[in-house]
């Protein structure tokens, strides 16, 4: 594509972004910085159809910009920054959430106040993450409480009842054999280690390790994590003119609800470098209904290590360079609070 042929492109996308209808060759000739006429703008957009950068859906109608020129556009765009106060002020309200659930349903909110579109944010946990320490404590009926703390600044709590009573020393001892052996092992690691040690013939000999078979059994330093997802802002759908029946809008709607299908549209960002926003125009592949929608999302590493996506879902006609923007900083925000 010729500079010339680029910049009438952008310009096509633009207007048509305003205006929701195909864009005519006499309207981009008045808006282009150099002086062209007409017809030589017709000629540049003959090429550009040919080349699947354009769409003209009746012979005397304009042209509509197809998601190949709506990605091109996409890559023209230079992020803006948002000015300092107002990143400091998002970084000061997430750092005072303790949570990572707190910090998705935040992001997600503010992402949807900025931008007016569809605000997405979700956190997923480690397969398998690193053991700060336990704590075990003896409750009635010989049941024992399991605190399980992991250095993705997770608690997990889990009440289980054993076959014999276990008393506040014994306890004791599990939970600092476990926490002076395998603080900072992950929980893989220390599963797999606890395995061979409680196989091995010494094991019955060596009283904790006796005691903490009753334990492991229940479950000991297993968890079960699943990704935590928010989504704020789903109505302002409604008032977009997606060329969707009443039916059609419903299955969006409940496709939205799905957090498997959620998550599916988050997976994309998940291949790009942290802190790289990217965009995806069209959702057709994901459900017929979401066709008309664009995706822009940013994948960020947490401290704990925790992978994390904040995303934006809108019309194919969204302001990309705003979205995209906010996008970028709330990203920043959530990573670095």
């Amino acid at each position: 594509m010729t500079p010339r042929s680029r910049e009438v492109l952008h310009e096509i996308v633009g207007a048509y972004i305003e205006t929701g209808e195909p864009v005519a060759s006499r309207s981009i000739a008045q808006r282009h910085r150099e002086p062209l006429s007409a017809a030589s703008i017709r000629n540049v957009m003959a090429d550009l159809e040919d080349e699947g950068y354009l769409s003209q859906p009746h012979t005397s109608a304009g042209r509509i910009p197809t998601e190949k020129a709506f990605r091109s556009y996409v890559q023209s765009l230079t992020l803006r920054r948002m000015a300092a106060a107002e990143v400091e002020r998002l970084r000061a309200d997430m750092s005072k959430l303790e949570s990572v659930e707190a910090r998705v349903e935040y992001t997600s909110r503010m992402l949807m106040e900025m931008t007016h579109g569809v605000g997405i944010a979700a956190a997923i946990p480690l397969a398998s993450p690193a053991l700060e320490h336990i704590e075990l404590i003896g409750l009635p009926d010989r049941r024992v409480l399991m605190v399980l703390v992991t250095r993705d600044h997770e608690v997990r709590n889990r009440v289980v009842t054993l076959d014999q009573t276990l008393t506040s020393a014994e306890l004791g001892s599990i939970g600092n054999y476990i926490n002076h052996n395998f603080a900072g092992w992950t929980l893989e690691s220390v599963r797999r280690e606890l395995a061979l040690r409680l196989e091995h013939a010494s094991a019955v000999y060596d009283a904790i390790l006796n005691k903490l078979t009753l334990l492991y059994s229940r479950g000991l330093l297993e968890v079960e994590s699943s990704p935590e997802v928010h989504m704020d802002g789903a109505s302002n759908l409604v008032g977009l003119d997606l060329h969707l029946t009443s039916e059609k809008m419903r299955e969006l709607f409940r496709a939205l609800e799905e957090k498997k299908r959620v998550l599916l549209l988050l997976d994309r960002f998940l291949e790009q470098r942290p802190g790289e926003v990217g965009v995806h125009v069209g959702l057709g592949e994901t459900h017929p209904s979401m066709r008309e929608l664009s995706l822009i999302g940013v994948p960020v590493t947490l401290e704990s290590g925790i992978s994390a996506v904040v995303a934006v879902l809108g019309p194919i006609r969204m302001n990309y360079l705003r979205v995209m923007s906010a996008v970028h900083q709330v990203g920043e925000a959530f990573q670095n609070s």
